[in-house]
């Protein structure tokens, strides 16, 4: 008896927890104009601030791991966070959650507006969409480095890395020989110790 009613309340849960994933990502994915440096500020209300299903470390980790895999950073944080949240099911709940909106709004825009993209009052609007995405993906920026910056070797890593891309170096390139550099950092002072 108590068997049952113990796995009863289990799958309750289960499925709250799919809801919120579910409705969480919803909302993320309603405002994610500009991409994923954009919607930083969404998710870390939506998911640090509210839920608190990470830290803003874990999601600096997400936006790291984003940049190295396929895929945008909305779909990899849904599908991690919703991963951890409520495994697999989880994950893919989340990345349905996250992707809905973007699905339902282009296909609306161009039901509604598809031969009238050119037209002054679309662009318009568009030209103040972009200047507010612009303001936050600067916020985003400023809060990345003050949480990803922990001491003199990241500041010499983001400089590095931030002049190798003004040089024209493949941004993969710089992603490896960070990671391979951190690695040795870490490796010699594993000796010093």
């Amino acid at each position: 008896m108590y068997r049952r009613i113990n796995t009863a309340k289990r799958q309750k849960v289960s499925r709250e927890l799919y809801v919120e994933l579910f409705t969480s990502f919803l909302k993320i994915g309603f405002f994610m104009f500009g991409g994923g440096y954009a919607m930083i500020p969404l998710l870390e209300r939506e998911l640090i601030d509210k839920k608190k299903w990470i830290t803003n470390d874990d999601l600096l980790d997400i936006i790291s791991f984003s940049q190295m895999t396929p895929g945008t950073i909305a779909i990899n944080a849904a599908t991690h966070i919703g991963n951890t949240q409520g495994k697999a099911w989880g994950g893919i709940v989340a990345s349905l959650g996250v992707v809905t909106p973007s699905l339902l709004i282009i296909t609306l825009l161009y039901y509604l507006v598809g031969d009238h993209f050119e037209s002054e009052i679309v662009q318009k609007a568009f030209t103040g969409i972009r200047a507010c995405l612009v303001a936050m993906i600067c916020r985003s920026v400023y809060k990345l480095i003050r949480s990803g910056m922990k001491g003199s070797v990241s500041i010499i890593f983001f400089l590095l890395a931030l002049l190798s891309l003004f040089c024209g170096v493949h941004p993969v390139l710089i992603i490896v020989a960070g990671a391979a550099l951190g690695f040795l950092i870490w490796k010699m002072s594993l000796f010093k110790l």
